[in-house]
């Protein structure tokens, strides 16, 4: 009798287009069949913000009772770094055959802090939602932060790695919705302005002299409220 009962559940379940047994889904994972659908409208794109070819554009400094810190130009570029489809189509040909070097040398052991900067903060437009730099490491513990502006101005900074790795890496940081790159009453303007970056170093590895390389500053953008601006709207930028 309860067999007989289980075969009609079943057949009533499969009638009413339910399924008789619970899926196998695990959770936080998407659903293809979902994917575009009740999303904004996007137009990402990956574009490069700085090359790192022009060394007397990036400028360093750190404490002075911590230590003594250089930047050179040197030749070089990561091997596992990909070119921009978007720049070759559209004949795009800047230089890239050079690398920023910073060279630290700590006075003594102690937690500090060392910083790289633009002359001029470089403006990304449309809304940011990650940033990439090349770093070669050295396999040290220190972390790696992006500093920048957000909509109001606000100095922002993310944290994008510990350096305790060889050679090349690419480090990524996406930015959190929470902050600011917009006004919904203004369209003039929207995006960041990347100020630099910073090194927190570990105090068990502030000694010596340091090596750090820097290459291929990028970011994803979305650039749809770019793409869809009004040509002849004016600018509030006076």
């Amino acid at each position: 009798m309860k067999i007989r009962t289980t075969i009609v559940l079943l057949a009533a379940a499969a009638l009413c287009g339910v399924p008789a047994f619970a899926q196998n889904v695990t959770a936080g994972e998407p659903n293809p069949s979902e994917i575009g659908k009740d999303q904004a409208q996007q137009l990402l794109k990956e574009v490069s913000v700085d090359k790192f070819e022009d060394a007397a554009f990036w400028y360093g400094g750190m404490p002075l009772d911590m230590g003594v810190l250089q930047t050179k130009r040197l030749v070089g570029s990561p091997a596992g770094k990909q070119p921009i489809p978007d720049e070759a189509s559209l004949g795009i040909k800047e230089e890239d055959k050079y690398v920023l070097g910073v060279k630290v040398a700590f006075f003594h052991r102690g937690v500090s802090e060392f910083s790289i900067h633009p002359a001029e903060p470089i403006p990304v437009e449309g809304i940011v939602k990650t940033i990439s730099v090349w770093v070669v490491g050295r396999n040290y513990n220190h972390v790696l932060k992006v500093d920048f502006l957000d909509y109001r101005g606000q100095l922002q900074e993310l944290t994008m790695g510990t350096l305790n790795f060889i050679g090349w890496k690419k480090l990524t940081v996406a930015i959190p919705p929470s902050i600011l790159q917009n006004e919904y009453h203004y369209s003039y303007k929207s995006g960041i302005q990347i100020t630099g970056f910073k090194v927190e170093t570990d105090p068990l590895d502030s000694y010596g002299t340091y090596y750090i390389y820097f290459d291929d500053l990028r970011a994803v953008t979305d650039l749809f409220g770019e793409s869809k601006r009004d040509t002849d709207d004016m600018s509030d930028g006076w």
